[in-house]
């Protein structure tokens, strides 16, 4: 009679209900999206949400995923783009290149990725591989890079 059932539960903290692909699922594209993700099934493509994603033990992403936060316990092959923390579980595996700025890995998990941590981590690449060419003035100063 006076439960409190019939209060509306609160959504997530930015924007509706979190999102599911099952086990035994598969999916070719790209997903955008406001709510956290959960992927137990397989997903070729690209996912990008302002909330969590999570792979599930028998998940599976190959493609590019830029979010907030993940926890993955499943297989990961691509670019992993995590704003703040990225928790692998022991039954993790990691291929590709990750920008994160907190990671937490429990003993076990596969980590087989070019890492870039901290804050200041930025997903942009350059395609020049060109070093700078060093000049020096005098024979006692530093080189200055042009």
């Amino acid at each position: 009679m006076f439960s409190d059932n019939k209060k509306p539960r609160p959504m997530n903290e930015l924007g509706g209900q979190p999102n599911r692909i099952e086990k035994n699922t598969k999916i070719k594209g790209d997903i955008t999206s406001e709510a956290d993700f959960r992927i137990d099934g397989k997903l070729e493509g690209n996912v990008k949400t302002s909330g969590k994603v999570v792979i599930g033990k028998d998940g599976y992403i190959n493609g590019k995923v830029e979010c907030v936060n993940a926890d993955i316990e499943g297989k990961f092959n691509g670019e992993l783009s995590v704003k703040d923390l990225l928790s692998l579980k022991a039954s993790a595996i990691i291929e590709g290149t990750v920008t994160v700025a907190k990671l937490a890995v429990e003993p076990g998990a596969t980590f087989n990725a070019a890492c870039t941590m901290g804050k200041g981590a930025t997903t942009t690449t350059t395609s020049s591989t060109a070093a700078p060419k060093l000049e020096s003035t005098k024979s006692n100063e530093p080189a200055k890079a042009s």
